[in-house]
């Protein structure tokens, strides 16, 4: 019924993160993934059939795909790359975007290469997209074929320019960018700042904005296989926040830090639990009032919502797969906690 996604890391690779929030999180996440093998800037190249091969050969590129329709032109890895004569138009070539501006970092020589934040996208649009904050866009300057905007923002915090990628990708990129945050952590003193970033640490504006992606649009099968490839073949390292979403607000939100022991206030009972079963939520009565239950390609498959956290008892499904699925619990659009449920 539901497809299992497995990740390739080893069981104790986040072992010395546990228990930890806030800044702690953010320097033992960094210690976990910092040190990375780097490849060659050419060989980024050769990575895409690994990272970004959506079948076939053709290229999974986010500036240009429609995931619900046919996209507008299609690339071919190795075939349709920008050389020196570059692009005129979209549909021309593609090339290599760093989803973290290269201007942003001064070039670093590791960064430049790291392919957890680098994809194979068009040319003309990662042109237009220049170097310029992700963000929401209020008034469209420019449209991609395939819907991707350029224009003034509209997220608090920020009016200037910004380029908005589809809602289906916004959790791609979100996810990139916390691991360059992470990953260069106290490495940034040469790196410059932006409209979106002071060296390495992400502005208030975007941080809040990001997290807000990472939870509208969940980890995805595409993200899980390509952080596999990244730590299997090339960079040995892997996206925490693609193995652990949760991480984010655990770094970012002030909230998640004064709720301490969250762990303890709020549990899931019995886990792992056998389909047709009821689950349990208890715990401190009013820290969420939505429960959702989504398989890991996101979508949700139950949800419960009530006043108080004794509400809580749901029956599973007797067709429920066998597997993993993601357990939110919620505080209005907020996601308080996080937990896996194992369905044997």
């Amino acid at each position: 019924m539901f497809a299992l996604m497995v990740s390739a890391q080893p069981a104790d690779y986040y072992n010395s993160a546990n228990g930890l929030t806030g800044n702690q999180l953010k320097v033992a996440l960094h210690d976990i993934v910092k040190g990375h093998t780097s490849i060659s800037y050419a060989n980024l190249w050769n990575a895409f059939w690994s990272t970004d091969n959506k079948g076939s050969g053709v290229v999974w590129d986010m500036y240009s795909d429609r995931p619900d329709g046919n996209p507008p032109y299609t690339y071919y890895l190795g075939n349709d790359q920008c050389g020196s004569g570059g692009y005129t138009a979209e549909g021309d070539c593609y090339n290599r975007e760093h989803s973290w501006p290269q201007s942003w970092f001064n070039n670093d020589g590791t960064a430049r290469t790291d392919l957890h934040h680098i994809f194979p996208t068009d040319g003309y649009v990662n042109g237009r997209r220049s170097n310029y904050p992700y963000g929401e866009v209020r008034s469209a300057s420019w449209t991609s074929r395939n819907g991707s905007k350029l224009g003034s923002c509209k997220t608090t915090g920020y009016s200037g320019t910004v380029f908005e990628p589809l809602d289906e990708y916004k959790g791609d990129l979100a996810r990139a960018l916390m691991y360059m945050s992470v990953r260069y952590y106290s490495e940034d003193g040469n790196w410059s700042n932006s409209d979106m970033t002071t060296k390495s640490e992400i502005k208030p504006w975007a941080i809040q904005m990001l997290m807000r992606w990472n939870e509208q649009d969940p980890v995805s099968q595409k993200e899980i296989d390509r952080n596999n490839a990244i730590y299997e073949d090339y960079q040995h390292n892997r996206n925490p926040f693609i193995d652990h979403p949760e991480y984010a607000r655990m770094i970012w939100d002030p909230s998640w830090s004064l709720d301490e022991d969250m762990n303890e206030l709020v549990y899931l009972f019995p886990n792992p639990v056998e389909a047709g079963h009821e689950i349990y939520v208890s715990g401190k009565q009013e820290v969420f009032d939505a429960l959702i239950i989504s398989d890991l390609c996101g979508r949700v498959l139950m949800k419960a919502t009530g006043n108080a956290v004794g509400d809580f008892a749901l029956t599973l499904p007797h067709d429920l797969a066998k597997g993993c699925y993601i357990v939110r619990m919620m505080r209005g659009n907020v996601v308080v906690k996080y937990e896996k449920l194992l369905v044997k």
